[in-house]
């Protein structure tokens, strides 16, 4: 039987897209040397059965060391037990399947999610291209929110938790509990899959090789943010790096930042009479993907997947997403955040203005602005997101 290139249509050519740009950053990274961040995430599996320190530097083995958290062991070992060519190939490829089953399940029309895995495409082939876990973890949020939507908080907190035994972010997916129509059963989920997590790596380990894991791994983190926290970083892509590049000082305190994020934040959560609207708590969940981006000095060049489909997400939820304004932030989200860093764009204007004043976080910063002012005054509640009803059907097999 033949396929007729005719019968796909045009939102299933892009979800293909994403399994073309996995499968092309894997056969131009499967090189010697060209892989290292994949051989750190298989070294997490081997060095949590031996009991050897998960953070420590290994030279004879890969280039810097590991940041993800004990549990990551469990979640690599099916791609690290293979050949590093088929466990690297097939860590491409479910990344880019993942995260395009969980943006099919936004509660937005086909040609929406389709528009928004166009403008996210170059943002995943970011993180492809450094081989990350970044576009799981964003899944992770996402599906965390799509969970809760449906009343079923002991899966979406098994993802809230599950993540941020990994890599800290998903911890954003707690802002969710405010939107639970059973508080107690998150709360005690929660507690549940934090046991469960803590203690799984155990079965591949020893009970005290994983607790003594979990303090390495506050120390590493702890160490990496202070070294991040320099002019001219690869990381601390983030408002205050901004901040201390734009002063040329590297002393800026993180505190101010974070804690006027959190008042902001905060300030629209307070609107409780708002949390009636899907747009209002979709709103949230954008300002969140966004937030663990813009206010992490961990933040690097792979990480933006999260942010930027947060930014994506919030533009083409929108009744007119193509504004004037809509359109500057997007162009300005692909040129920039997308490809600022790259080789597309022009070497004197990457390494002196886009290097130099941490410029891929600016699009996202002005996108995060626009939906905090919009969360704190806006009135959602005389606002209809369409397709509210979809939250009422069952979710794929895979999920139930």
């Amino acid at each position: 039987m033949t396929i007729k290139l005719r019968s796909i249509t045009n939102y299933q050519w892009v979800c293909l897209l994403y399994i073309a740009v996995a499968a092309f950053c894997f056969f131009y990274k499967f090189r010697p040397e060209h892989y290292n961040n994949y051989l750190i995430f298989k070294g997490v599996y081997y060095h949590t059965k031996a009991q050897t320190n998960l953070y420590a530097y290994y030279p004879k083995e890969y280039g810097d060391s590991n940041h993800y958290g004990p549990v990551f062991s469990l979640i690599v070992a099916p791609f690290a037990v293979l050949p590093d060519s088929w466990g690297f190939f097939l860590w491409s490829i479910v990344n880019a399947i993942v995260l395009v089953w969980v943006i099919h399940l936004l509660p937005l029309a086909e040609n929406r999610k389709m528009l928004i895995l166009l403008f996210c495409v170059m943002e995943f082939a970011n993180a492809e291209h450094y081989i990350q876990f970044n576009p799981i973890i964003t899944a992770f949020i996402l599906l965390s929110f799509i969970l809760i939507e449906k009343k079923q908080d002991g899966w979406a907190t098994l993802f809230i938790v599950l993540g941020t035994l990994v890599k800290l972010y998903p911890i954003a997916g707690l802002t969710f509990y405010l939107f639970s129509k059973n508080k107690p059963k998150f709360i005690l989920s929660t507690v549940f899959w934090t046991v469960i997590f803590l203690t799984l790596p155990m079965l591949i380990s020893s009970s005290g090789f994983i607790m003594q894991s979990y303090k390495d791994w506050y120390i590493s983190l702890h160490e990496k943010n202070q070294m991040n926290e320099v002019l001219n970083s690869a990381q601390d892509m983030s408002v205050m790096g901004v901040f201390r590049a734009l002063f040329h000082n590297p002393d800026l305190p993180n505190l101010p930042f974070l804690g006027g994020a959190v008042l902001i934040f905060g300030a629209a959560l307070l609107r409780k009479n708002q949390y009636v609207s899907l747009k209002f708590r979709m709103q949230v969940l954008c300002s969140a993907l966004l937030m663990v981006v813009l206010f992490s000095t961990g933040s690097e060049h792979p990480t933006y997947i999260i942010a930027v489909t947060g930014a994506v997400i919030w533009v083409f939820m929108q009744p007119q997403p193509f504004t004037n304004a809509n359109v500057i932030y997007l162009v300005l989200l692909v040129l920039i955040t997308g490809l600022g860093l790259t080789d597309a764009c022009p070497k004197y204007l990457r390494e002196e203005w886009v290097v130099k004043y941490v410029m891929k976080a600016w699009p996202c910063i002005f996108v995060w602005a626009r939906i905090s002012y919009e969360l704190i005054l806006k009135d959602f509640t005389t606002e209809e997101l369409q397709d509210e009803k979809y939250f009422q059907d069952p979710l794929p097999v895979l999920v139930s």
